[in-house]
């Protein structure tokens, strides 16, 4: 039987300000999906930050019409309870009023991934609030192209072929293909721009297998105006000819800088964080990341088991907090700021217009 996971994710209003989420919401998106199970094998509800996470197992494959009209509905009703209750940014990452078949170029974030279940599936979701859709490149690289981080590609066989990246140019909407090891530095050429290019999907050389997916919406170019950072999120298959667990975790040990964090301007470490830390807190932030462990059993979720929880990630969350204070003492100079490219995607543009009438040329002194 071929299993179809789907994560869908939308900001559609934070409590307190942009930190968390009302559990009201929760709620809702639960009652609904609860309703609606007849047509799904088995769902998860849980937030990141200011955004609802609705986690859901089929048989109708990907962009399905019905799976996503409900994702739509539970957004829909959320976003009329958040404004009866005032939350901030209310339907923020609702852009249309009308539901159009599926959720392309409708807001909410997706990724979907459609597979054969093996006799064991191991599956992380793992979901970010405060960032943009690139800051999975630097650990999609390590788990699928570095030895260093994950040590089967040396000492699985199965693993030896490599893997496959497919890269977005979120720009000028077109994409292209990585076959790794081999174009692995035409691969890095691109994927260290995360602002621009983004790894989509990653497939096994093997066999041509699906073994992750994420979400690479960008809000602000679909609206064409800021709306609040994309917030994206990422499924990942681990074990048996796949990177293990321990090995998908292992990058985020390390707490690099992603784009995002205040009023989507600046650079921040990446945190990851337990579930029950998910709330974006100093100067909006740091840029959380949670992780959500099921094992599939005949596309019923088993799980989630908290990944991020415990001590063998404190010593990365000690080190986030240690260069959060180091980079936000520069305050909005460059490169806690973002660069110039980055910010047109930003409310700058709007301070620009202001001052366009102010500009005088310069004449020699």
């Amino acid at each position: 039987m071929k299993v179809t996971l789907s994560v869908i994710k939308a900001d559609i209003g934070g409590f307190v300000g942009h930190s968390g989420m009302h559990p009201a919401l929760m709620d809702i998106a639960k009652e609904i999906l609860e309703k609606e199970k007849d047509g799904l094998i088995d769902y998860y509800v849980t937030h990141c930050g200011d955004d609802l996470e609705l986690i859901m197992t089929h048989t109708k494959g990907i962009d399905n019409q019905e799976v996503h009209g409900i994702a739509w509905k539970i957004f829909e009703k959320c976003t009329a309870k958040a404004k009866e209750l005032k939350l901030y940014g209310a339907g923020q990452d609702i852009l249309k009023t009308a539901f159009s078949g599926n959720l392309k170029g409708m807001g909410p974030g997706t990724a979907e991934i459609t597979i054969e279940e093996r006799p064991s599936e191991p599956i992380i979701i793992f979901m970010a609030d405060k960032t943009e859709p690139g800051a999975w490149n630097l650990p999609l690289y390590k788990i699928f192209a570095d030895p260093f981080s994950t040590a089967g590609l040396i000492f699985d066989p199965k693993l030896h072929p490599g893997f496959t990246f497919e890269v977005h140019d979120v720009v000028e909407h077109k994409r292209v293909f990585f076959k790794l090891p081999e174009d692995m530095y035409n691969l890095l050429a691109l994927i260290g721009q995360p602002g621009r290019f983004v790894i989509k999907r990653v497939k096994r050389n093997l066999d041509n297998e699906t073994v992750s997916i994420s979400s690479t919406q960008r809000l602000s170019m679909m609206a064409g105006k800021y709306v609040g950072k994309d917030d994206p999120v990422m499924i990942v298959r681990c074990q048996s000819g796949m990177p293990a667990v321990g090995e998908v975790l292992e990058p985020f040990a390390f707490p690099y800088m992603v784009a995002g964090w205040m009023r989507g301007c600046h650079h921040g470490p990446f945190m990851p964080v337990a579930f029950e830390d998910a709330q974006c807190t100093r100067f909006d932030g740091p840029p959380r990341v949670i992780a959500a462990g099921f094992q599939l059993n005949n596309g019923k979720l088993e799980g989630p088991v908290d990944m991020f929880k415990g001590p063998a990630f404190d010593w990365t969350r000690n080190k986030a907090n240690e260069m959060a204070d180091y980079i936000r003492r520069h305050g909005p100079f460059e490169p806690h700021r973002l660069s110039e490219s980055e910010m047109e995607y930003t409310t700058l543009p709007g301070v620009m217009k202001k001052l366009e009438n102010k500009w005088l040329p310069v004449t020699q002194e």
